[in-house]
């Protein structure tokens, strides 16, 4: 996976804006204005951080050598995938949408159910 099949695949997700708030060092990808990716922008090696509910954020640093506590973030919810090595693009995606789910689940009922909302046709 390449960074623009990255960012698209990230906005393809519903209700998904992206931004730079920190100039061009990170490109944040936001549900409902809570992060749920963020691309660093100045780092060789393609990576994305996710949100990750904690006991699968362990689990999955401990199986892949490509996942890591995410840097300058909170370490018990935030791991940082390092793409194209021992993690397919799939299950990169999968844990993508994990992060969304752990953002949504994190959010009021009310807004929660208007996310919910937007994912029926």
């Amino acid at each position: 996976m390449n960074i623009e099949e990255l960012r698209e695949y990230c906005l393809s997700l519903k209700g998904a804006t992206e931004d730079m708030p920190f100039e061009d060092e990170y490109l944040m990808f936001r549900v409902f204005g809570k992060w749920f990716a963020v691309i660093p922008l100045n780092d060789p090696e393609l990576k994305v951080f996710v949100k990750c509910d904690p006991a699968k954020a362990v689990d999955l640093r401990e199986r892949y050598a490509s996942v890591k506590a995410a840097w300058h973030f909170n370490k018990k919810y935030w791991n940082s995938i390092d793409l194209n090595h021992d993690m397919n693009d799939e299950t990169v995606k999968y844990w993508i949408r994990h992060s969304v789910e752990e953002v949504i689940k994190k959010l009021s009922k009310k807004t929660q159910s208007e996310y919910l909302g937007q994912l029926t046709p």
